[in-house]
């Protein structure tokens, strides 16, 4: 009788994915530990590996259906078997019993769905399966044109104060909505906020720009010199580097400094981890940065890459913003969101000048540390800012 492999444990208290893509076909042999498909969770693009060889029998998910921790993906079978009856069950500690009352799942037919990754997006923000749709484009391919019609009867509905879209909360985007309802939630959230001249600083990142994307092809930014400043700024003000314990009532002080660094993606914001920024270089950071945005971007980031930060950083500059109040990445105590830079009047040596001026905000929790702490980090940063032969001077 075939095997049914279910959902397994992924961590990270995963309860629940959206089944991504088939790697496998009915029919198919499969090696023990193969990759047979991908799931998305709350966090990334997980690949799962089946735990026993043999031939794919039966698949018992769609592409696009969500599948709880436990619940059943598909029936494998060994060479020769005959692949009626109800499969035994297997999950991560082996086989479970079975359950003879219940009654196998039908199997499920399946067809392949060309489509863009922009396309699969918008079906699952608008709930549409793309099995049913017919497509338009070279191939069979399905276009977003194709999707209008069905849209229509799946989003369009009318309340009494005019027409409304309703769209599913899935993936990353109820994450965030997770996460950052329970950090309001969790933590007595202050922000406190500040301002920096960055004039030398600019200077100094456009001129060294294009030596490093020539030798070292890498985009430089401000973001690695951010990061660099906050993390000197750390060693003064251990409190702000850490995280409260509830259980135990203890106040956890980290002594090494993993960074979050928010990217904003298609599918909503995501926060890879630098590890160990005390001991890299600002061009170290300028590189790993690059390399984790393109992973978040293309959703190949790993779960371990997304988490053990212990600060964070968002730079909503880039995209036009001053100031904000960030909200703290728990179970951190503090964020730090950088503005815009803009060209503002400003006292520079006893004389009004044109100088390049940086917002800052910290959003801190007030339950571990106080405003007075909050304020002269921040301060610091500033001064790293204002003056970046400093952070070269006091080494990593």
């Amino acid at each position: 009788m075939p095997y049914e492999f279910r959902l397994p444990d992924l961590g990270e208290g995963i309860a629940e994915v959206e089944l991504r893509r088939w790697l496998v076909r009915e029919g198919d042999r499969v090696a023990e530990h193969q990759t047979v498909l991908e799931v998305e969770s709350d966090k990334a693009v997980v690949e799962v590996p089946t735990p026993r060889a043999g031939i794919v029998a039966r698949l018992l998910r769609r592409e696009g259906e969500t599948v709880k921790v436990g619940e059943p993906l598909l029936a494998i079978a060994a060479q020769g078997e005959e692949v009626s009856g109800r499969p035994k069950s297997v999950g991560i500690v082996g086989v479970l019993p079975e359950e003879e009352e219940e009654p196998a799942p039908p199997p499920v037919e399946q067809r392949e769905v060309r489509a863009t990754p922009m396309v699969r997006k918008l079906a699952r923000e608008r709930g549409i399966d793309l099995t049913t749709i017919r497509g338009s484009g070279p191939h069979g391919s399905v276009t977003p044109e194709d999707l209008e019609p069905v849209a229509q009867p799946v989003s369009g509905r009318e309340e009494p104060s005019g027409p409304v879209e309703r769209l599913p909360l899935r993936g990353v985007r109820r994450t965030i909505a997770r996460h950052l309802g329970a950090a309001q939630q969790l933590t007595a959230f202050v922000t406190t906020m500040d301002e920096a001249d960055m004039t030398d600083l600019w200077k100094i990142r456009n001129r060294e720009q294009q030596e490093v994307e020539a030798h070292h092809g890498t985009h430089l930014t401000f973001l690695p010199f951010f990061i660099k400043a906050a993390q000197h700024a750390l060693r003064e003000h251990p409190y702000l580097n850490g995280s409260i314990d509830d259980a135990a009532q203890e106040i956890v002080l980290k002594r090494h400094y993993h960074f979050g660094i928010a990217v904003e993606t298609e599918e909503g914001l995501m926060v890879p981890v630098i590890r160990d920024v005390d001991k890299k270089s600002i061009l170290d950071l300028a590189e790993e940065i690059q390399q984790l945005g393109k992973k978040a971007r293309e959703r190949t980031i790993s779960l371990d890459e997304l988490k053990g930060s212990t600060f964070t950083i968002t730079n909503y500059g880039h995209f036009g913003g001053t100031y904000a109040t960030p909200i703290i990445n728990w179970p951190d105590v503090a964020i730090l969101g950088c503005g815009r830079i803009a060209e503002k009047p400003w006292v520079h040596r006893g004389a009004i000048a044109i100088r390049r001026i940086v917002s800052l905000s910290l959003t801190f929790d007030h339950r571990v540390t106080d405003g007075a702490d909050a304020a002269l980090f921040l301060g610091k940063v500033v001064r790293y800012l204002e003056d970046p032969a400093l952070l070269f001077l006091e080494g990593t």
